[in-house]
């Protein structure tokens, strides 16, 4: 008869040790936000660039010759660059800063919204 008790003992024991490790690592979205990074939220809602865009330069990666050495010898070539920012003249914020609201404007008709901040 102690078996039969034992035994009822240890399933019971079991059933609610189980009951508590079934609630270990559940989605617990009523817990706040915080162990979320405050950026996730941000970044959540930022538009897919999809590689299309330069954050740390703010001009669309395609064209971005900081960023790629062919491209940079192809301005060269042309004539475009700015000796003293060692970048295009076309793209050089530092001697013409009009031309980041040229470029903003370009990614805002892309996505309907700012660019992120240059990085740069």
């Amino acid at each position: 008869m102690s078996f039969n008790v034992n035994w009822i003992g240890s399933a019971l024991v079991l059933a609610i040790v189980a009951i508590f490790l079934s609630g270990c690592g559940a989605n617990r979205t009523d817990q706040g936000d915080a162990n979320v990074n405050p950026m996730q939220g941000a970044a959540a809602q930022a538009p897919d660039q999809s590689g299309w865009w330069c954050k740390e330069h703010g001009i669309p990666e395609g064209i971005c010759a900081q960023c790629s050495t062919q491209l940079a010898a192809d301005f060269q070539k042309k004539g475009d660059w700015c000796k003293e920012h060692n970048r295009p003249e076309s793209q050089c914020f530092i001697c013409h800063p009009e031309l980041e609201a040229k470029f903003a404007a370009q990614y805002e008709a892309k996505f309907g919204s700012k660019p992120p901040a240059r990085t740069e």
